[in-house]
């Protein structure tokens, strides 16, 4: 059975750094595509960015530039680096797995994380 953990949320002020991890068990890590996104008190899941198998990655345009998304497929470990946080980067982030590529889609995701709470401070 494929289990999505991520940890490193928590509470920031606005300018700070955090960096999500998300561990992957019980699948082939390395080949999958891993896709991050987060969800808003309120509003619809969106993308942040994934990352293929290759190590090719693609970031929203609300994060191109602060985020970075990388992996290390020795430790089946997924990583969103953030940077420069803003008020409205909080959110609950999730990390979420399919073969092979990314996708902006949520539904094209076979399986998710439970979420890890970002808060960002002004």
């Amino acid at each position: 059975q494929v289990q999505l953990v991520e940890s490193g949320g928590g509470l920031v002020q606005t300018g700070g750094s955090l960096r999500l991890s998300c561990v992957c068990s019980g699948d082939t890590f390395s080949n999958d595509g891993m896709g991050w996104f987060r969800q808003a008190p309120g509003k619809e899941r969106v993308i942040v960015g994934y990352i293929n198998w290759t190590g090719n990655t693609y970031y929203a345009d609300s994060v191109r530039g602060r985020f970075t998304i990388s992996r290390d497929n020795a430790k089946n470990t997924v990583y969103l680096q953030m940077n420069s946080l803003q008020p409205e980067d909080t959110a609950v982030y999730y990390c979420a797995s399919r073969k092979l590529v990314g996708s902006v889609k949520p539904h094209e995701y076979d399986y998710w994380g439970q979420g890890t709470q970002v808060t960002v401070s002004t």
